[in-house]
């Protein structure tokens, strides 16, 4: 039952999108008479907080020009839980087309994926223009749209919600220990995933047959023509009238009826 292969990448554009939220900040330095000395776009990175303090703490020769680029920011997701409280009805399904398919799709499952966003920095003005910049757009969740299935162009709104916001000071140490400012903010998105998309014919109208009989009692009276048309749900539109020039009046036959198929019993 579990061995059906399917993969939307949806955790990894989950993981995609939050970093994206963070690529474009930049702090700035002025100058004694208020022109801007320096324009600097903060790193983003992929890895764990460990890393880059390893980076800073174990480097023995400070003669060299460049130890590590502060400030910087690192990320990195944390766990994956299960949200009961968004949970939905797990037999519901509904469709869903690629354009040129019909596609049968279980409700998706939700999950909450945890992230953890680092800020390191020397200065803490630095740090707190990063900061400035993240904090106004979580009151307290920012949505950003995630294309989650591209085949069926399933895209969701997902909440990213800001939890809680720690600072580390390492200030203490010799005079050969560099300072690092830590903020630590702690985040949840409120995804989705979904199972396996699998080609649906169900509730389709593959084929569509009218008898004509030639009395008002269908259960006595003898059927005399049938008609038989096989349309295509799929190009529909809300005037299509599938196959047939003219519709049928059954009561007064006032009308000429001209089906794709005639068949006389």
């Amino acid at each position: 039952m579990l061995g059906t292969y399917y993969y939307h990448e949806i955790i990894r554009k989950t993981i995609v999108a939050f970093g994206t939220m963070f690529n474009d900040i930049h702090i700035k330095h002025d100058n004694s008479s208020g022109g801007t000395l320096s324009d600097m776009k903060v790193p983003l990175a992929y890895a764990p907080i460990q890393k880059f303090l390893a980076r800073i703490e174990q480097q023995s020769d400070l003669n060299k020009p460049v130890q590590i680029t502060l400030p910087r920011m690192s990320f990195e997701m944390m766990g994956i839980n299960y949200d009961s409280s968004r949970k939905t009805s797990v037999t519901s399904t509904f469709k869903a087309t690629d354009g040129a398919n019909v596609k049968k799709v279980y409700m998706p499952v939700p999950y909450n994926i945890n992230f953890e966003l680092n800020i390191l920095s020397k200065l803490n003005e630095d740090a707190l223009q990063i900061i400035e910049q993240i904090l106004p757009y979580f009151q307290p969740s920012f949505n950003v749209t995630v294309d989650l299935i591209s085949s069926i162009g399933e895209k969701k709104d997902i909440p990213v919600v800001l939890n809680s916001i720690s600072l580390q000071d390492d200030y203490e140490g010799d005079y050969s220990t560099r300072r690092a400012l830590i903020y630590t903010l702690q985040f949840t998105a409120k995804t989705y995933l979904f199972g396996p998309v699998a080609e649906s014919t169900d509730g389709l109208i593959k084929k569509v047959i009218v008898d004509q009989h030639d009395g008002v009692d269908t259960q006595t009276a003898k059927r005399s023509v049938r008609y038989t048309v096989t349309p295509d749900p799929i190009t529909a539109g809300p005037n299509d009238d599938f196959g047939f020039s003219e519709s049928i009046d059954f009561f007064t036959d006032s009308k000429e009826y001209s089906p794709t198929q005639q068949t006389d019993i």
